[in-house]
């Protein structure tokens, strides 16, 4: 990366970022990103939460030290929910690997956005079936959307099929990706090859015993280390993390079943772990610095390959 000044720092907006960042290339990074966070080359503290005081809201700060360095700062407003504003807002800070100089700010919410989809994408692809009948959503916001964007470019299948809460904003997502809705969330479920579960639930949707087996499950809803999406029989299963350290910090459903961790997603990138085949996998994320940092990298160097920077 060349040195930036701050006078000259370039700043980067979504409509930036979404023009280079595309999904089979972003998965990729992801793999190598964390295969590098599980060999310990890469320095990532936990995620730092502060509440803010009369709001149901979090501003956080996500920091992750390797190949490259960054930083997101991201605010967490439940309260934007259904209107113009995102729930999710950041800024991705990008600095010089070798001599610790700011090189680029980026817009972070698409990165959050499609790092957290393809980082599932990139999951299924390593451990569900390669062919699968049925893919089911549940939820109806934006990853709910992202995730089916995702996994239709490594797993497309037969019948994709999509459950949320809210009859009304189930339907309407369901149409924009193409799904068929399905009310019962049992029904949504059982029979489906690969899960992506994409809501702010505090309280388990998914029962273990609906699951076929073999089915792989990715767990990316996130409200607060004790919010839950899956029940104790769904984390019964082979659970794969970004993180043990962050899972056993900040996941829910970690945290609320108590369960055994099989493996960091690097290590069986990696081939350290390997998942016996036919396993119920659970995929469990918290996304994690290094995630942002990776994406935020790539876009970075894509733009400066189509002369963004001229």
């Amino acid at each position: 990366m060349a040195h930036q000044g701050l006078e000259g720092l370039p700043f980067f907006g979504e409509a930036a970022v979404a023009r280079v960042l595309d999904w089979a290339p972003l998965m990729d990074e992801i793999e190598s990103a964390m295969g590098a966070l599980s060999s310990g080359l890469v320095a990532q503290p936990l995620r730092q939460m502060t509440a803010v005081p009369g709001r149901d809201a979090f501003f956080a700060a996500m920091a992750a030290a390797g190949d490259a360095i960054g930083v997101k700062v991201v605010t967490f407003f439940h309260g934007n929910a259904g209107t113009e504003i995102p729930t999710h807002q950041a800024v991705i800070l990008l600095f010089d690997a070798d001599n610790g100089a700011p090189v680029a700010a980026l817009d972070g919410r698409l990165i959050t956005e499609m790092r957290t989809a393809a980082a599932s994408a990139a999951a299924a692809r390593k451990l569900s079936v390669a062919k699968p009948a049925v893919v089911t959503i549940m939820g109806s916001g934006v990853q709910a959307r992202a995730h089916a964007e995702a996994l239709a470019v490594v797993r497309p299948c037969d019948e994709l099929r999509l459950w949320a809460r809210s009859e009304a904003s189930g339907r309407a997502a369901a149409e924009a990706v193409g799904a068929v809705f399905v009310g019962d969330a049992e029904e949504a479920v059982r029979g489906a090859d690969i899960v992506a579960c994409t809501t702010s639930a505090k309280e388990p949707i998914l029962l273990g015993d609906w699951l076929k087996p073999g089915a792989f499950v990715a767990a990316v809803g996130w409200n607060t280390p004790d919010g839950r999406e899956l029940d104790d029989s769904a984390m019964r299963h082979s659970v794969i993390v970004e993180s043990r350290e962050a899972a056993r910090d900040q996941s829910g459903n970690v945290r609320g079943s108590g369960c055994e961790i099989f493996a960091e997603i690097g290590e069986v990138y990696l081939g350290e772990r390997t998942v016996p085949i036919g396993r119920t996998v659970i995929y469990d994320s918290v996304g994690v610095a290094v995630l942002d940092v990776a994406a935020a990298k790539l876009a970075y160097e894509l733009l400066q390959g189509d002369g963004s920077l001229h």
